[in-house]
């Protein structure tokens, strides 16, 4: 884990600082709360403090709704199909390197395998022949 990611999710801007940051006013933070576009996190004083992954959630938020002209609903649902397309790289890249593992494993085979394959059932688990 790098330094950068360790305190991504760490709350530590108030609105005013957030609003700052992102160039927009803080009553558009709040709208956006309402809405549930964004979730900060909140003090004991019921504070809303934002983090470095709710500035760039922000930053999304404004790209989409003013660069790109998007409503609050057409960026919600690109929002959330840019989290899911993130999650799928993850994923997609957690295969690679499982199936890399698996090629070096049979291209230098190993006790109880015939030329670098694994060996084959000798009775299937469903049918049991």
């Amino acid at each position: 884990m790098s330094t950068d990611n360790k305190f991504q999710d760490e709350p530590c801007f108030v609105i005013s600082v957030a609003a700052r940051i992102v160039g927009v006013h803080a009553q558009t933070l709040r709208h956006y709360e309402r809405v549930g576009l964004i979730w900060p996190s909140r003090t004991g004083g019921r504070q809303r403090l934002y983090s470095m992954a709710d500035i760039d959630r922000l930053r999304r938020l404004k790209t989409l709704t003013e660069d790109m002209g998007l409503n609050l609903a057409g960026a919600e649902v690109a929002l959330k199909l840019m989290n899911r397309i993130e999650e799928l790289e993850g994923e997609v890249k957690q295969l690679t390197e499982a199936v890399k593992i698996l090629r070096n494993q049979m291209q230098s085979p190993s006790e109880g395998t015939r030329g670098g394959r694994p060996p084959r059932p000798t009775s299937s688990p469903q049918t049991g022949r």
